[in-house]
């Protein structure tokens, strides 16, 4: 399924790796991103909800789909960073987070996409010390999460999820990426 947009400049990256909230979070601080949106693919249930995904039996992944500006940003730069939000060699798992729901996964858009998500995968795998477990599949139907999880961090950087998971990931990516943060 195409995911283009009708903006020159502008595309679509869709990637899932653990928990929604933690990579919507700092992908709204790049540079170049213009738009995240927390949301549903991979699976089989038209539009699910939050509940039925979280139940772990509609084979959807939690996801963020970016709408990005590639004369700031390239989508190689993305998966880039994706790659450091994320352990990409622990199988259907972040953390305490557990379930096909928050497997690692790049949906791609066309075989450019295709392309430079093996060439950054190939990349990371002389990083990690496990194989990545990383799933890469042709862009599905994405359904936008329910309005409560969009800028879930933002709105909640308090709630006890978001101090202890979402913060310090945060804060690694501003250290890591500060020549790509808005407002550095």
């Amino acid at each position: 399924m195409a995911t283009h947009i009708n903006t020159p400049g502008i595309e679509i990256a869709i990637v899932g790796g653990g928990c929604f909230w933690c990579l919507e979070a700092v992908f709204q601080q790049i540079r170049g991103v213009v738009k995240v949106e927390s949301g549903y693919a991979g699976g089989s249930l038209p539009d699910p909800s939050y509940e039925q995904v979280c139940g772990g039996k509609t084979g959807h992944a939690e996801v963020i789909r970016l709408s990005f500006d590639t004369a700031v940003i390239s989508y190689r730069e993305l998966l880039e960073i994706f790659f450091t939000l994320h352990d990409p060699t622990t199988l259907n798992r972040q953390g305490n987070d557990v379930g096909t729901q928050y497997r690692s996964v790049i949906f791609f858009d066309g075989e450019q996409q295709k392309k430079i998500a093996h060439e950054v995968m190939a990349a990371m795998a002389a990083v990690w010390d496990a194989p990545i477990v990383t799933e890469l599949a042709a862009a599905p139907q994405f359904y936008v999460a329910e309005d409560y999880h969009q800028n879930y961090f933002r709105l909640h950087d308090q709630q006890a999820y978001c101090a202890l998971v979402v913060a310090p990931k945060v804060a690694h990516a501003r250290q890591l990426f500060a020549d790509k943060i808005v407002g550095m």
